[in-house]
């Protein structure tokens, strides 16, 4: 049997390994908490055993981070200098591939005005325009990842000490990786061939519209012409097939920019900039949010979805069955990494041009033509349960079953 020494290693080489695929001579980009040294610099011992020609460090400090919020100006937050700008561009350039480790407190910045945060965001976004692209273009490799911090072992698991809280997480985090397996990187492969089969039946299928049913949910999403599934593995445009999220579940499209009408209602609550957005909803009419609700951060959510003209669409349709293993943890993990691989979900915002044919290719504008949504944001919000029935019409006329009760139909 593993013990956590072991476990912890093969994390960090399922990571490189399984998920940005590291190639021979590749650079990596590690971005995460100083605070967790220890587990970044097993990462970068990975990566240079399993072939990285470098490896680079981008590290922060959430308390510094925290004290920018606090003390800094809108005006001086609304700044993002050129150097950083180039720091990420020259990344890109280098055909890095780009490890994020996630240490995750869902409270940190609870008390800042969302003002502030909105104004960072909007700053952050306009000038790494161009990386994003990259990102979202799947121009690099690039893998997000969690690892427990204390403030959000005991947000999960308020009723245990620290020490508790922490093991729990670590073993959670284990599980749902599939860490525990005899051989992890085989079942990893076996899981994303699975996710794969799924992906090209739906894509085969040519749906024209999904229909949404469930407590509070009646929904109806169009899909473009020419749209692909996709989820587990990307191929990304260096002939890489790297796996963006660990864990992952989903399998996912893009809605059409203005089919979307009818109400959603979120099962999981949001975090964003640090904040809980919770028992929310939304009543779109083509395509656009024309009305919302929540008991506990409708300002915030307000914000959100006046970022840009293109905040108040939606971008991402996923797909996720209630028997997969994050589901199964049965854990509110207030992380939208794992919680949004625990349940189906919707993003508001910016769209992943891969889920269209050609899509990495095509302008803005092009995108948009197509169906697309453009933003300056792209934030996972929980819509799906044991309820959840999701019906599809193809646009032959066909019609069959995708979601039946919480789970796949075919």
């Amino acid at each position: 049997m593993k013990d956590f020494k072991d476990k912890l290693k093969t994390y960090t080489e399922l990571i490189v390994k399984v998920g940005i695929n590291l190639k021979q001579g590749q650079p990596v980009v590690i971005t995460g908490n100083a605070g967790e040294i220890e587990f970044i610099r097993l990462l970068a011992k990975a990566a240079y055993e399993n072939g990285a020609s470098k490896v680079y460090l981008d590290l922060g400090d959430e308390l510094v981070k925290k004290m920018k919020y606090e003390y800094a100006t809108e005006e001086v937050l609304g700044q993002f200098p050129d150097w950083e700008v180039n720091k990420y561009e020259g990344y890109v350039k280098e055909n890095a591939a780009f490890i994020t480790v996630s240490t995750h407190n869902p409270e940190l910045l609870k008390d800042i005005p969302s003002s502030k945060l909105r104004a960072a965001q909007k700053a952050a976004g306009e000038r790494l325009k161009n990386v994003q692209k990259a990102i979202s273009g799947f121009e690099v490799s690039w893998c997000i990842v969690s690892i427990p911090s204390q403030a959000w072992s005991q947000k999960v698991y308020p009723k245990l000490n620290e020490k508790e809280a922490m093991d729990k997480l670590w073993e959670c985090i284990f599980e749902v990786n599939r860490i525990n397996e005899k051989d992890p990187v085989a079942s990893w492969n076996e899981h994303l061939d699975e996710i794969a089969r799924r992906c090209d039946y739906l894509t085969k299928k040519q749906i024209k519209t999904l229909h949404y049913t469930a407590p509070g949910t009646d929904l109806y999403v169009e899909l473009p012409e020419h749209h692909i599934w996709r989820g587990g593995r990307t191929l990304g445009k260096h002939g890489i097939a790297f796996v963006a999220n660990m864990p992952t579940e989903e399998v996912f499209c893009m809605p059409h920019k203005y089919g979307v009408n009818g109400t959603l209602k979120a099962t999981r609550p949001l975090i964003y900039a640090g904040n809980l957005i919770e028992d929310f909803s939304f009543v779109f009419k083509d395509g656009k949010i024309v009305s919302y609700d929540a008991a506990k951060g409708k300002e915030l959510l307000e914000k959100l979805i006046h970022i840009d003209e293109g905040a108040s669409y939606l971008g991402e349709v996923a797909i996720i069955p209630q028997s997969g293993l994050v589901s199964q943890s049965h854990t509110l993990f207030y992380n939208t990494l794992y919680d949004e691989n625990a349940t189906c979900h919707f993003a508001i915002g910016n769209c992943i041009p891969i889920n269209l044919e050609n899509g990495e290719q095509m302008t803005e504008d092009e995108l948009v033509q197509k169906g697309g949504n453009t933003s300056l944001t792209h934030n996972d919000f929980m819509v799906g349960s044991e309820a959840m029935c999701i019906e599809a019409q193809t646009q032959t006329g066909e019609k069959f079953d995708v979601l039946k009760n919480g789970e796949w139909a075919f």
